[in-house]
């Protein structure tokens, strides 16, 4: 049972959300996008969300600066949190521009948000659940989609809801994090995703 639990924290890690969220919105979006499009923004975000930050993570890890892939003090995420947003911030000026996809622009807006917002409350010694803010950002933005495009991704949403779950359950579980963090990383992914859905719904 321990095993499932570490493995759902694992799966949904909050580094391969924003490309769970692209992923996501190309499967479901009733707009036409050239195939060639969606490859170069695939291997983009995958390149600049997962890849570059592992990379990161390796080094900052042989430097001594962190000490596991959790991120499991305050003083831990300052950094990588730092370099994540900038990260976001390529992403949106470069990759996903406003005058492309609306919709995923303003999704990586809220991303950035989220990712500001956690690292405030790590300079305040607070820590919020980054699992829970990245699978709760996605969640919002899913339900976003379903409403935008008038279309029905009930199942989507249901599973949806069962990974968050299943998610919030497994750092309980694992003792990554009080309920308190659990709910305050959640609405700092929600938050956002919905303050910024009057600049696209």
């Amino acid at each position: 049972m321990n095993g499932i639990i570490k493995s759902i924290s694992f799966i949904f890690h909050p580094i391969f959300m924003p490309l769970f969220g692209l992923c996501f919105y190309f499967w479901k979006s009733p707009k036409f996008f050239p195939q060639d499009l969606i490859r170069a923004k695939f291997i983009s975000i995958l390149i600049l969300t997962v890849i570059l930050p592992v990379l990161i993570y390796l080094l900052l890890k042989t430097l001594g600066k962190v000490k596991s892939v959790y991120l499991k003090t305050t003083q831990e995420r300052i950094l990588p949190l730092l370099i994540n947003a900038t990260i976001t911030f390529l992403v949106i000026k470069r990759v996903l521009p406003s005058s492309q996809i609306i919709e995923l622009y303003y999704f990586f807006i809220g991303i950035l948000i989220s990712t500001m917002s956690c690292l405030l409350l790590a300079y305040l010694e607070y820590k919020a659940s980054i699992h829970m803010i990245a699978i709760s950002g996605v969640f919002t933005f899913a339900i976003a989609l379903a409403l935008h495009f008038s279309i029905n991704i009930n199942g989507s949403l249901s599973l949806f809801a069962i990974i968050t779950g299943a998610v919030a359950t497994s750092r309980l579980s694992l003792k990554a994090h009080t309920t308190k963090e659990i709910l305050i990383g959640t609405l700092i992914g929600v938050a956002p995703q919905f303050t910024l859905l009057g600049y696209w719904l």
